[in-house]
């Protein structure tokens, strides 16, 4: 005898829709309990959520893209009657443990939810299966080509059912270096590993996976482009002026207008100006795609660690529109509630450390971006007017670009441009 259930979406916190990245079972498979159904992310985690019950599925209700919440069904599962009485009874002894199906909302209390995760290798699999053979999931077979991997080498499968995981192409992109340095000395050696607790007293953090993340993406792009920064001054006074006539109206409109606002309007002008920084090199390096629409990322530095939201459409919008979306987006980035699509997209990232302090910096580009725009604290200085020395408020910008893309003379108009549209803003807002 056999009952038809169905698996659902369990708690998983504060989150309206969360995307479904992998689908680790079909329809016709036999499964056990806790065995895991699905792979969900958010911005703060990935987690996979196990099955209540063992038993047959019956029909799969999820497909890898879609964004689920606490309730969505998963699937229909076929559960035998005598299974089902054994999973619904309650405990009979004080020493038996509960099972819970709950996932935890952080990597942190619940590491195995994780798809980081290392998990144990259970078999090493010959390199001689075509890629018919190989079992991997649609978010591990792209990570597999932004890592420019043939996933039919990878040797070890430490998923369920021999399936690839990450952390699979991870250990196997760094055994193919230590090989590569240990036979040629060609590839980047590794630093050494060092027991510091020799020197003294030690406290070990566990990275977030945020930070994770970003280290992977600013590994990738220093070592696949050739960067240059151009350093200039723009002169903001008059900017500054008018920001600040704008502060009552501002007020009526309950919103607080920053340099931000202004440097991405200006930002923007000069980008049409300049299509070509507002372009991304083709995946075989052949061409340049050139973008028609103007979205602008800003770093934003949160306690997980570095997100970059994006603004859509900036061209289309007032200095107040961006004022107001400014402190929604940067309130949900610090609070990690942005959805991936809020921070996919960006034609520029601005970077921006002028709260905080410094003169100047060189940020790293946000591949497939094809230059970054860095800025420092304004700061008074003494500029000669032709007859004498006036104070003004200057305003220290950085630029890293692809030197593949753009050159040191296109750099340096762009951003003698873009200071002049800071300089004179108005320009800009006509």
């Amino acid at each position: 005898m056999s009952n038809i259930i169905e698996v659902k979406v369990p708690d998983i916190g504060d989150f309206d829709a969360v995307e479904v990245i992998e689908v680790l079972v079909e329809t016709g498979d036999n499964i056990e309990q806790e065995q895991a159904l699905i792979t969900l992310e958010s911005d703060k985690a990935s987690m996979e959520i196990p099955s209540t019950h063992a038993g047959t599925i019956k029909e799969m209700f999820v497909n890898v893209g879609d964004n689920v919440a606490e309730g969505t069904n998963i699937l229909s599962l076929s559960v035998s009657t005598e299974t089902q009485a054994k999973v619904d009874a309650p405990a009979d002894t004080e020493t038996e443990e509960p099972k819970s199906t709950t996932p935890v909302k952080t990597e942190s209390e619940q590491p195995a939810m994780v798809t980081e995760t290392p998990a144990p290798v259970q078999e090493q699999r010959p390199t001689s299966k075509t890629k018919g053979h190989i079992h991997a999931s649609p978010s591990v077979r792209r990570f597999a080509r932004e890592l420019g991997l043939d996933i039919t080498k990878v040797t070890k499968a430490s998923g369920p059912k021999n399936r690839i995981l990450k952390e699979d192409l991870k250990q196997f992109v760094k055994q193919v270096l230590s090989d590569s340095n240990a036979q040629s000395g060609s590839a980047i050696p590794s630093i050494p590993s060092i027991d510091f607790t020799k020197f003294g007293e030690i406290e070990e953090r566990p990275l977030g996976r945020i930070k994770k993340l970003t280290a992977i993406n600013l590994s990738r792009s220093w070592l696949n482009v050739p960067m240059v920064t151009h350093h200039e001054l723009a002169d903001i006074t008059e900017m500054e002026a008018f920001r600040k006539s704008l502060k009552k109206e501002a007020e009526k409109r309950n919103v607080k207008v920053t340099f931000l606002a202004f440097i991405m309007k200006a930002l923007v002008a000069a980008l049409k100006t300049y299509p070509e920084f507002n372009a991304s090199i083709s995946s075989d390096g052949n061409s340049l795609i050139l973008k028609k629409y103007f979205h602008i990322g800003i770093a934003v530095d949160t306690p997980n660690g570095l997100v970059v939201p994006v603004f859509k459409n900036v061209d289309q919008k007032n200095i107040y529109d961006l004022a107001e979306e400014m402190a929604i987006i940067s309130s949900k980035a610090r609070e990690g509630k942005l959805s991936p699509k809020d921070m996919q997209g960006a034609c520029m990232t601005i970077s921006s450390l002028g709260s905080i302090g410094g003169t100047a910096f060189t940020p790293i580009v946000n591949a497939p971006e094809v230059a970054i725009l860095g800025v420092s604290r304004s700061d008074m200085q003494p500029r000669w007017n032709g007859k004498e020395f006036e104070p003004r408020l200057m305003l220290p910008l950085d630029m890293t670009y692809d030197h593949r893309v753009i050159d040191g003379a296109a750099a340096a108009s762009f951003m003698v441009t873009l200071s002049s549209y800071l300089n004179d803003i108005r320009r800009v807002l006509l």
